[in-house]
């Protein structure tokens, strides 16, 4: 039987694809307000699992618990549809070996580089 992956292997992956979001954003030409504030929440999700690293049974719950946390503000709503794509992602993660393998390799992206040219 194989260890099953972490949850904060595919966050790191995912904060590394995440600068690539970042990078077509900026070049955009509407605003892109409402897109930085989701990528914001979903960032801060991400960097939370890095230092918590919850296990992956507990994964579900843990992104759960940050949804109830959210409740009564104003955030609540990004809050829950971040946390659903991460969960999303997280299952696609485990079900296909090949998204897995490029989160691993740091989510290798065109629109990273440009990223960081642009800087």
């Amino acid at each position: 039987m194989t260890e099953r992956a972490r949850p904060v292997d595919l966050c790191r992956g995912l904060l590394a694809a995440l600068d690539a979001a970042e990078g077509r954003r900026r070049r955009r030409q509407r605003d892109t307000t409402p897109d930085a504030i989701g990528l914001g929440i979903k960032r801060d999700l991400l960097e939370e699992v890095m230092r918590e690293d919850p296990a992956p049974e507990e994964f579900e719950g843990w992104l759960v618990s940050r949804c109830v946390a959210a409740a009564g503000t104003v955030s609540v709503g990004a809050v829950r549809a971040m946390a659903l794509d991460v969960l999303t992602e997280w299952r696609l993660a485990e079900a296909s070996p090949a998204f897995s393998s490029w989160l691993a390799r740091g989510a290798p992206s065109d629109d990273a580089r440009g990223a960081e040219r642009a800087s």
